[in-house]
């Protein structure tokens, strides 16, 4: 029959599984440990993805980025009403409706819960968006904003970062990487809402932090902040990410993130004289 799964893609499909059961099985039981614990492996892995992919993508997504959330707030003993502040503001911008931001509030709430287990909605969550990086990257930079919002990320917030980072399979390079240039992100955005509030006192953002949205040096080459820019703007595509998976009320975040992407590229641009 067209489109049937042959035995060995089956196999390929779930070789994960059916190779971490077979070594163990070896290891334990020899010859028939293998081909045991080969078959255990190999339905577990199965199990697992039929599980996974009954989830609904955006409402996993929606119910993640708050659960996790309150866990970032309470990573260090208390939510301050800074982290409070920022989680309603984020509700504000994705412009929920009541049924909606309610359940925000009380998956908020079950983050803050110290019997919570970030695991619990992350490993789905990666399974789900494993071939969705651009999704992933946009759930994690809200996860770095939220444990700067009241100004740095203790020590506390940054073990439970790299955890996120970790069970969402980003490297410890790349998720240093990201909470560098969510800093300049945040110090970009500030400057430049004292300028517009007050212009005789602030002239702007400054280029330092622009160059540090786009993550690059400021010795790079016009060519290497073009390619930076293309980058970022593909990867918070809001259109893009939402066929990935993104929820459609965050469309905002993602647009105000491109918005902030192409301010700091054309502040560059100018100060270059670039086309």
């Amino acid at each position: 029959m067209a489109g049937a799964e042959s035995f060995g893609q089956l196999l390929y499909r779930h070789r994960t599984g059916l190779a971490i059961g077979a070594l163990i099985g070896l290891f334990s039981g020899g010859f028939f440990g293998l081909l045991m614990g080969g078959a255990l492996g190999f339905w577990l892995d199965r199990a697992l993805r039929k599980g996974v992919s009954q989830y609904n993508p955006q409402q996993l997504f929606f119910r993640a980025t708050f659960t996790v959330m309150g866990k970032v707030a309470k990573a260090d003993g208390r939510v301050s009403e800074t982290e409070i502040s920022f989680a309603r503001e984020v509700m504000a911008r994705m412009n929920l409706s009541e049924e909606k931001r309610r359940e925000a509030i009380e998956c908020f709430s079950e983050g803050k819960r110290a019997e919570f287990d970030i695991a619990s909605v992350l490993l789905p969550l990666g399974a789900l968006l494993r071939h969705r990086s651009a999704v992933k990257l946009m759930f994690v930079e809200i996860q770095l904003q939220a444990a700067m919002a009241d100004g740095e990320v203790s020590a506390s917030e940054q073990v439970l970062l790299s955890e996120i980072c970790r069970l969402l399979q980003f490297t410890p390079q790349e998720a240093q990487a990201l909470l560098s240039r969510i800093r300049a992100e945040q110090a970009f955005r500030e400057q430049s809402y004292r300028a517009h509030q007050n212009p005789e006192q602030f002239s702007g953002a400054s280029l330092e932090q622009a160059y540090g949205v786009l993550g690059v040096e400021s010795s790079a080459t016009d060519a290497e902040v073009k390619k930076a820019w293309r980058k970022l703007m593909s990867q918070h595509h809001p259109d893009k990410l939402v066929s990935k998976g993104l929820p459609e009320e965050m469309i905002q975040l993602a647009k105000e993130q491109t918005q902030e992407i192409q301010a700091a590229y054309d502040l560059i641009r100018k100060s270059r004289g670039m086309r």
